[in-house]
């Protein structure tokens, strides 16, 4: 089975880039999505139906924002839509999807670049959503937590942790909360099969940042031990260019 999660920072601009003849390449069996910016009814959806796929959608209240989907070959048992926490759920931050044998969560974590009202706002969603993983992860043992973190956890993680040591994304308080989160059930999938450095999931716009892959690895499918176990591979898959970010994918 092949899972993928992928910021597509806009799903009607990426599906306008060739997302679809993409994802009919790629085939996963799921995938979660994040930075939709898009109502359901605002796409076509007809286009994943063709494909085989059952759509869950969670969009913002706030039209054009944020906002997270899964899409799935194998029709979920059920969907969870949102945390409980309605400030996190109004912007559509988290879908889950559970399985027979695991359960799937695309996230979209908050990003504090834009000033200090948005990174405290970032830094109590990351407290919430620890308590609400480790609660979760008593439940649903077998629990893939996926998406879009806003968080280079490690040096090797990010093209230039010096000058970034300052930047939202990179700041010490969230690589602590990383720390946290990855010594208390949860497993970075990708670093569990590859320790190389230059492995990034997002980069800027700016400057040819990413022909030059000055970039920062952001995006993570975390894993509960029992269900990181059954990953045979985990890997970044850069060619896709529907995004800022790009998709990244396990194998179970």
């Amino acid at each position: 089975m092949k899972i993928v999660s992928y910021n597509v920072n806009g799903i009607r601009a990426a599906l306008n880039k060739g997302f679809a003849d993409w994802l009919k390449a790629t085939d996963p069996d799921v995938i979660g999505i994040q930075e939709v910016k898009a109502m359901e009814n605002q796409i076509e959806k007809s286009i994943f139906e063709d494909l085989g796929y059952h759509i869950f959608w969670n969009p913002a209240v706030k039209k054009g924002y944020s906002g997270t989907a899964i899409l799935s070959k194998v029709k979920p048992n059920h969907i969870e839509y949102g945390m409980g926490i309605q400030t996190y759920d109004d912007e559509g931050r988290m879908i889950r999807a559970d399985f027979d044998d695991f359960s799937f969560i695309s996230a979209y974590f908050p990003s504090g670049t834009t000033g200090d009202i948005r990174q405290v706002f970032k830094y109590q969603f990351l407290d919430d959503v620890y308590g609400y993983s480790q609660d979760l992860i008593k439940k649903i043992p077998n629990l893939i937590l996926s998406g879009d973190y806003n968080i280079c956890h490690k040096a090797i993680d990010i093209h230039n942790p010096i000058s970034n040591k300052n930047s939202s994304g990179f700041l010490p308080e969230e690589r602590a909360w990383m720390d946290k989160f990855t010594e208390n059930g949860f497993i970075d999938t990708f670093r569990q099969h590859n320790q190389e450095p230059h492995n990034y999931t997002w980069w800027s716009y700016r400057a040819g940042a990413r022909g030059k892959n000055l970039g920062w690895r952001i995006d993570y499918h975390m894993a509960a031990p029992e269900i990181a176990s059954k990953i045979k591979r985990s890997v970044i898959l850069p060619e896709a260019y529907h995004s800022d970010h790009c998709p990244i994918m396990i194998e179970l």
